[in-house]
Parts: structure tokens; C-alpha cells; sequence
């Protein structure tokens, strides 16, 4: 009953931002009053496809879910530049108006209405067209050196690749996922770490679509912790899954690792948020380093959200890697992503430990990415100085 109330509060509060860009734009448009009724049309349409495409996750029938999932995403990233170009058309014109009080006539108000009207929904699609090529094209590889302090000689130049945040789902499924694995293999690491939000969706659904996974290869093996979505999808059983393709699905706990004759930790805890469906799988941190060698200095810790960090400067980490931002994904969502998360994508540093922030390897929710572009990222540890 709550979650059908919100969901009815989440929809009346699209239609009345659906009526706010019809009433902002269409009359301003110098079109026969035909194209104006199609352009209320879409906006009414576009009002129920939304809702269906988040929906569609849960029908069980094939391919009607993945098909309505892939219209109503789309619809939803051109609604959403939509909707932020046209109340920044407005806060312009608001501007201008000042402007115009102050200095009469020196601006053509009449002009910039009619033309920031046509602007608005062209720039919508031509940003929602170049966030799904960039969504869609396999992730790039993105190199960091990480300086640490007294790193033994040994470990200088180890190597871990991160993925993080593919959301195999209902527009990311095998052939996604495949082409993933292919780069990752090709850089030869000497770890994989895999920092959650792997899937959307049952295990029933998708474990033909996370298949490829079982190819990763790496020196010392691939782990896995879980993210946010694993929750929303049955973690339970996407950790016997993800088990049974050979990951190492670590929960707050360590594994001591061996690198030219001297050992490291590589230590995973549950996502940040996994009390409110598990109890039982709390994240913590200074468990996951319990019976740690204190020799083994170099301590990487892999954390699905960035806020993990603060616990984990405490715990005596040298890296965390983290993902769950996106970077944003698409403006103007990055500015918001740091309002709950300390770090939005990149490295930075905490007192004595560093935070790796991935900007993820595909995408949740529309396939669009602006100014954030996925990654794969090849993290190499470096003598500092």
C-alpha cells in the first residue's frame, strides 16, 4: 500500500513537470497549431511511457519488458534535458528581464522567447543522442597511479583493474557485458576488483547475461562486493550466482595475497546501505581486516559507496575503490551526486587513505551519459616520491 501511494505521488509530481514544459515552450513556438497539438500529444504519451519503462522491470514476459523498458529509458534521458533546459531557458529569461528594466531595448525579449523555445527541445535531442552513443560504446580504459607512502619494492607496479556499476539489465545484457571482459583480460592485471551494482534484476532473469564473467582472468583472481542493487534484486542469490562463475564474493572479510614474496590484503565489505534489507550483512569495515598480519601493510578495500571512506581511514585502509556515482552521469545530476556522497568520481584522499571513485562501467536507468564517461580503470600501485 506505501509503495503504491509513493509511486502515485512520484507519478502525479512527472505529469505536473510534464504540464510546466508544455506550458513554457509550446506557445512560444511559431508552428501551425497542428505540430502544437503533437507536441501535447508526446507530452501526454510521454507521461504514461515513463512509468511503464521503470515498471517493466518486474513483467515476466519476453521481449514485451525489454522493449518497454527501452522506450520508456530513452523517454525518460530526453525528458530530463528537457526539463532542466527549459527551467534554465526560464531562470535566462528572468535574467533578461532584469536586464531589460535596467537598460530598456537594449535586448530583444520577444526574439529570445521564440528562439530559446526551438532551442530547448533540439538541444534535448541532440544531448540525448550523444549520451546514448557514449552510454552504448564499451567503456575506455582510464589508467591511475596510486603513490603510497613506504610501499615495499615488491609491490611497486602491482596492478588491480576496477569495474563497477554494468547494471546488466533490461538494456544491458551479454554482448554488453562480453565486450567488458574482453578488455579487461587484454590488460592482463594482476587483481580484479568488481565494486558492485553488477545487476538489475533476478537471478532468473539475467544469469545468461552475467554468463561472461566466468572468463575474467587475472593473476590473483577476481572479487566481488556487493552494491545497492544487488539488494534490490535478491542478493542472496546473486551471491551463490556470482560464486558459482568463479568470483570471490568478499563480506566483510579479507584474503591475505602474495605479490613477488610479500603479502597485501584485499578486504570487501557489503554496501553502505545493506542494514535496511539485511541485518545480518551490516557493513563494517574493521570486521573485514578481523586476524588481518599486522606486516601486510598495503590494505586495499573494496566498498560499493564512497561514504564507506570515513570508516575505513579509521580501520587503517590504504586504498578503498568505490563506484555507485556514475560520476553523475549526466548533467546536471553530478552536482547532486555530492550532497550524499563525499566523492563523486576520481582519486582523492582521506587523511592516510586513498579513495578511488569509479565512474562506473555502464549505466543505470536512461542509457545516456554527458560529461561522465564509463570506465574501466587500471589502478597501479607507486612508490611515492
Amino acid at each position: 500500500m506505501r509503495r503504491s501511494s509513493f509511486l502515485a505521488r512520484v507519478i502525479g509530481i512527472g505529469i505536473l513537470l510534464h504540464v510546466y514544459i508544455g506550458f513554457r515552450l509550446i506557445p512560444e513556438w511559431p508552428v501551425n497549431p497542428a505540430m502544437k497539438s503533437a507536441a501535447i500529444l508526446w507530452l501526454a504519451l510521454s507521461c504514461i511511457v515513463i512509468p511503464l519503462g521503470v515498471l517493466a522491470r518486474g513483467l515476466q514476459r519476453q521481449p514485451l519488458a525489454d522493449r518497454l523498458a527501452w522506450v520508456g529509458l530513452l523517454v525518460m534521458g530526453f525528458f530530463s534535458s528537457l526539463l532542466v533546459l527549459t527551467f534554465l531557458r526560464d531562470l535566462s529569461i528572468a535574467s533578461l528581464l532584469t536586464v531589460d528594466s535596467l537598460l530598456p531595448h537594449t535586448i530583444s525579449l520577444t526574439r529570445w522567447r521564440t528562439d530559446s523555445a526551438i532551442a530547448v527541445p533540439l538541444l534535448a535531442l541532440l544531448s540525448t543522442i550523444i549520451g546514448f552513443v557514449n552510454a552504448r560504446r564499451r567503456a575506455k580504459v582510464v589508467t591511475v597511479d596510486v603513490s603510497i607512502a613506504d610501499l615495499p619494492a615488491a609491490l611497486d607496479g602491482l596492478t588491480i583493474v576496477q569495474i563497477s556499476d554494468i547494471h546488466v539489465g533490461p538494456t544491458i545484457k551479454q554482448r554488453y557485458v562480453d565486450a567488458i571482459v574482453d578488455e579487461v583480460n587484454r590488460l592482463e592485471p594482476d587483481l580484479i576488483a568488481i565494486t558492485g551494482d553488477v545487476v538489475d534484476g533476478k537471478v532468473a532473469q539475467l544469469a545468461q547475461h552475467t554468463q561472461p564473467l566466468a572468463r575474467l582472468s587475472a593473476r590473483y583472481g577476481a572479487y566481488l562486493v556487493t552494491g545497492n542493487h544487488e539488494y534490490y534484486s535478491g542478493a542472496d542469490e546473486w551471491i551463490a550466482e556470482f560464486r558459482r562463475l568463479g568470483l570471490s564474493v568478499l563480506m566483510n572479510e579479507h584474503v591475505v595475497l602474495e605479490h613477488n614474496g610479500t603479502q597485501f590484503i584485499v578486504a570487501g565489505v557489503t554496501d553502505y546501505s545493506t542494514s535496511d534489507f539485511d541485518g545480518m550483512h551490516r557493513s563494517d569495515p574493521a570486521a573485514a581486516l578481523k586476524n588481518a598480519p599486522e606486516h601486510a601493510r598495503v590494505r586495499v578495500l573494496l566498498a560499493h559507496q564512497p561514504r564507506t571512506a570515513l570508516a575505513a581511514a579509521d580501520a587503517g585502509y590504504t586504498l578503498q575503490l568505490s563506484g555507485h556515482t556514475h560520476g553523475g552521469q549526466f548533467f546536471p545530476w553530478n552536482f547532486f551526486v555530492r550532497f550524499q556522497q563525499p566523492f563523486t568520481a576520481g582519486l582523492a584522499r582521506i587523511d592516510d587513505l586513498w579513495v578511488y571513485t569509479s565512474r562506473g562501467t555502464g549505466y543505470w536507468g536512461p542509457p545516456k551519459r554527458l560529461g561522465a564517461p564509463s570506465e574501466i580503470t587500471r589502478i597501479r600501485l607507486v612508490a611515492e616520491g
